[in-house]
């Protein structure tokens, strides 16, 4: 699994894990907004990015517009952006969806990170500006990158693979099912024709059975009284017999009964938690990187 946390070796994770396991770190920053980016890492990406959204938010201060605030809460299920008097979440950023985070090493306010839309799958670039709590921010996203990546492991994430052969191995067992039902059904049959055949070839040396009379259309008239079993065709063979309804459960030939992919027990997986289980293991597969950078490289960008 490749974790790539690109910080100084001095540097220590800021919370204990059971702040980010069973709450959530709150920050207040405010918000440049976010870009689509071509790629899920690097410097130059999201250099490029900030630089973009900088630009825009200065156009759009020059015309009376104020940066707006969020309150950021990072904690081991993701990164929430919510506005700050009515809590309502603007955007829930899934940990396996970020792949890079970023703050400027010599302005402490401005820090970044690429996600995955889970929606679009486009990357985003989403740019802050903290009041000079921008390596804090993004050691802790960091800090909570690790923990749920330590939590997916225990809660079964290294069984992905083993899962995936018990799926194929349930759709191996289907296809027996289904196998072993149609031979069932060709036995039958041939059966039905044996006993068929044994009833009406007569035996040796004894009186051919009368065979009914017909109409003008060679029909047998319809008799309500004589059950259709006991009466052969004109060409001296009888239908099968009708199958009886029974609301008993059929089951195979060892007793059990037929597979049913669409009433799993609790051991199984349904194929969205599967897909699920499959997107998080490539999420925590690509990694996060953390890197300190330098965003502001000209008088424009040294101010919000």
């Amino acid at each position: 699994m490749n974790r790539a946390f690109s910080r100084k070796k001095d540097k220590t994770w800021m919370h204990t894990p059971e702040a980010l396991s069973k709450h959530y770190i709150p920050y207040n920053a405010k918000f440049l907004g976010s870009t689509e980016v071509e790629q899920p890492k690097g410097t130059e990406v999201v250099r490029d990015a900030v630089r973009k959204l900088k630009f825009a938010r200065h156009i759009k201060k020059s015309e009376g517009q104020k940066i707006p605030k969020v309150e950021l809460q990072i904690s081991i299920y993701g990164v929430k952006i919510l506005e700050p008097k009515t809590k309502e979440v603007q955007h829930n950023c899934q940990l396996h969806r970020i792949s890079f985070c970023a703050d400027d090493k010599t302005d402490k306010r401005i820090f970044t990170f690429i996600c995955k839309d889970s929606e679009s799958n486009k990357h985003l670039c989403y740019v802050f500006d903290s009041e000079k709590c921008a390596e804090e921010i993004t050691l802790t996203i960091g800090q909570a990158f690790d923990l749920a990546y330590r939590k997916f492991l225990e809660s079964g994430g290294k069984d992905v693979e083993t899962r995936k052969q018990i799926a194929g191995l349930q759709k191996r067992i289907q296809d027996l099912e289904t196998e072993n039902m149609e031979l069932k059904n060709k036995v039958q049959d041939l059966e039905n024709q044996l006993r068929i055949t044994q009833v009406s070839t007569p035996p040796a040396g004894g009186v051919t059975p009368k065979l009914p009379s017909t109409d003008i259309f060679d029909m047998i008239p319809f008799s309500p009284v004589s059950p259709q079993s006991s009466v052969p065709t004109h060409n001296g063979m009888q239908p099968p017999p009708v199958p009886s309804r029974s609301n008993e459960i059929k089951r195979d030939l060892f007793g059990a009964e037929p597979f049913d992919p669409f009433n799993c027990g609790a051991g199984d997986f349904p194929p969205d938690i599967q897909s699920k289980l499959d997107e998080m293991q490539e999420g925590f597969k690509m990694g996060l990187t953390l890197e300190g950078t330098v965003f502001c490289l000209d008088p424009l960008d040294s101010r919000c």
